[in-house]
């Protein structure tokens, strides 16, 4: 079976539209066509009902799906093992979003490498979305996220829980009245925790969706907005930034999600993430 067809089928599946597809697998609308008319000649069954709304599965294609997920999973493992050295005696996928990354994950990382030598990494950078999928496929053994999903099957553990506060480039800084505030989108809840929080906030002049970006923003040119605590300790202890004291808090918390039948290298894993979130909680208290 070709595996373009069914990474095609996939993607066709999580999307709903041939069209998205394409775009997401770089890809042109006729080549989706192709591989999933191949796809169902292989298997002798429709997959999928063409709608001008989008596509939705069949029957048939509804026993296909969590068989297309196997194939993946299984290929993808099997590359890993082939690739891995002969000095490694596993490897660890492991995903999380970016801003978790940041001060925390890679710190970690390499703290694991150096007590486990003989296990490869493999460190994704993704969505909640992508990440969940990787999960749900097998390609991760553990992802590190902010809002997971719950799915049968996987184990969801509160990681730490991540303290927004405001930071301004300048003592006495107005907050969220001045036109130098920067509005950083850290999802839903703090959207709806940010209306709540300051009722008379009107559209920003400048609104980011990645913490980094509006953290180097107004350290070159000034202002003000909300970030991880434990991003800004540096800036704040060096005099760069000051805490809004006004300004309420917002907690966030981070969590763990992996499959419930575990493995020894994501124990030891798991042990070692959880053991390098009391350091960094010990840290910053």
């Amino acid at each position: 079976m070709d595996m373009d067809q069914v990474r095609t089928f996939r993607e066709v599946v999580e999307l709903g539209s041939f069209v998205r597809a394409a775009d997401s697998l770089h890809v042109t609308q006729s080549t989706v066509s192709a591989r999933i008319k191949e796809l169902e000649l292989g298997l002798g069954q429709a997959l999928f009902v063409r709608r001008k709304s989008g596509v939705t599965l069949t029957p048939a294609g509804k026993r296909f799906q969590p068989h297309a997920a196997t194939l993946l999973r299984v290929l993808q493992q099997a590359r890993q093992d082939v690739a891995l050295p002969a000095e490694m005696r596993a490897v660890l996928n492991i995903g999380g979003q970016f801003s978790l990354w940041e001060r925390i994950l890679l710190r970690w990382m390499a703290t694991f490498r150096t007590g486990n030598p003989d296990v490869a990494v493999r460190a994704v950078v993704g969505t909640p979305e992508s990440l969940m999928r990787s999960l749900t496929d097998g390609l991760l053994d553990v992802a590190v996220m902010y809002a997971p999903e719950a799915r049968p099957g996987f184990t969801i553990e509160k990681f730490f829980d991540e303290s927004l506060i405001m930071v301004a480039t300048r003592a006495g800084h107005g907050g969220s009245n001045e036109p130098d505030y920067v509005f950083v989108d850290w999802g839903d809840d703090f959207g709806a925790w940010h209306s709540d929080q300051f009722p008379g906030f009107t559209a920003p002049g400048l609104h980011v969706s990645l913490g980094t970006l509006g953290l180097r923003h107004i350290l070159a040119q000034g202002g003000a907005g909300y970030f991880p605590a434990r991003v800004v300790a540096g800036e704040v202890a060096a005099g760069k930034l000051f805490p809004v004291r006004a300004a309420p808090q917002f907690l966030r918390p981070a969590h763990l999600i992996y499959p419930a039948e575990g493995t020894p290298t994501r124990a030891a894993a798991l042990a070692s993430l959880r053991a390098a979130t009391a350091v960094d909680a010990a840290a910053l208290s």
